[in-house]
């Protein structure tokens, strides 16, 4: 399980990277994006996103979101499935989830 990406989210919708050169999904971790980023300045509206990778009952591919809306942290799962989890996938859940209630904190 790799983490698929990480956004930030302003009130004028979600703001991503253009760098062409990334890795595949399945070569990705997690990526630190800090305020000093460009297009990343700024705190009013900012909601941070995790997208995990993970599968469902019959192996098929789907993704948690962990995100921070108004100091609160939302774990969101594939809608109507139950997200499957390898001890890797797991690790990785455990860091967005950590991360995402240090952030919830501030």
């Amino acid at each position: 399980m790799d983490v698929i990406e990480r956004t930030v989210t302003t009130p004028g919708g979600p703001v991503r990277g253009t760098d062409s050169s990334a890795p595949a999904p399945a070569t990705l971790s997690i990526r630190e994006s800090t305020d000093l980023d460009p297009g990343w300045r700024g705190s009013t509206g900012r909601r941070r996103t995790w997208r995990i990778g993970c599968g469902d009952v019959v192996d098929r591919e789907r993704c948690l979101t962990v995100m921070v809306d108004r100091g609160r942290v939302v774990l969101v799962g594939p809608p109507g499935e139950t997200a499957v989890l390898s001890a890797d996938q797991l690790v990785q859940l455990r860091a967005a989830l950590r991360e995402a209630a240090e952030q919830a904190e501030r």
